[in-house]
């Protein structure tokens, strides 16, 4: 082997690397993301729904979006563009007083793709998540995400979040039978 070759085959195997990494922190950018949207928030150190919500804010680009499109989403969750707008969106869901109250809210991903073109990428998302509220009434909520990422000052950031209906179902009452009040996985 020439020297030539070997050096090519370092620079492939230097992108190669470079595009998995990419790939990995995309991979824990979006599990984070979905973590801080949990109901109650696992996460240490979050004292309040604020902290929780300048935490996903903190995931997002300055000019990053957030969507709910198709016919079901479009009206329930619209467009958010931009850090203030996107903070203003989950205020509504953390930053005021619901009822019935939301006790339980946990998301589930499947069916990753993730895919990197330099310092932009795009990743592929199902993701179930079952809702309990406090006057007993609970439903399972399926939903496609398609979200852009991109690289800034040498961290993924979330670009877009869209997300798409697939369905919503009712649970029974009383199909879960314990469910926590506070999360204390990451207290120690």
């Amino acid at each position: 082997m020439t020297i030539e070759e070997l050096s090519a085959q370092v620079k492939a195997l230097a992108a190669e690397v470079t595009v998995l990494r990419a790939e990995a922190e995309i991979r824990r950018v979006q599990a984070r993301y979905m973590f801080l949207c949990d109901t109650p928030c696992p996460e240490a150190g979050v004292e309040n729904d604020a902290e929780r919500i300048d935490r996903i804010v903190d995931l997002y680009t300055e000019d990053g979006i957030w969507e709910g499109v198709g016919p079901y989403y479009d009206n329930q969750f619209g467009r958010s563009v931009g850090r203030a707008a996107i903070r203003q969106h989950f205020e509504k869901f953390w930053g005021q007083k619901r009822d019935p109250a939301l006790l339980l809210n946990v998301h589930y991903l499947t069916t990753e793709h993730i895919v990197v073109e330099g310092s932009e990428a795009t990743g592929h998302w199902v993701h179930m998540q079952p809702w309990i509220f406090s006057d007993g009434s609970s439903l399972l909520r399926s939903s496609r995400l398609y979200n852009k990422f991109r690289l800034v000052d040498g961290q993924w950031k979330i670009a877009r979040t869209r997300t798409e209906n697939v369905f919503v179902a009712p649970l029974a009452p009383g199909w879960a039978e314990s469910v926590g009040h506070t999360s204390v996985l990451m207290r120690i």
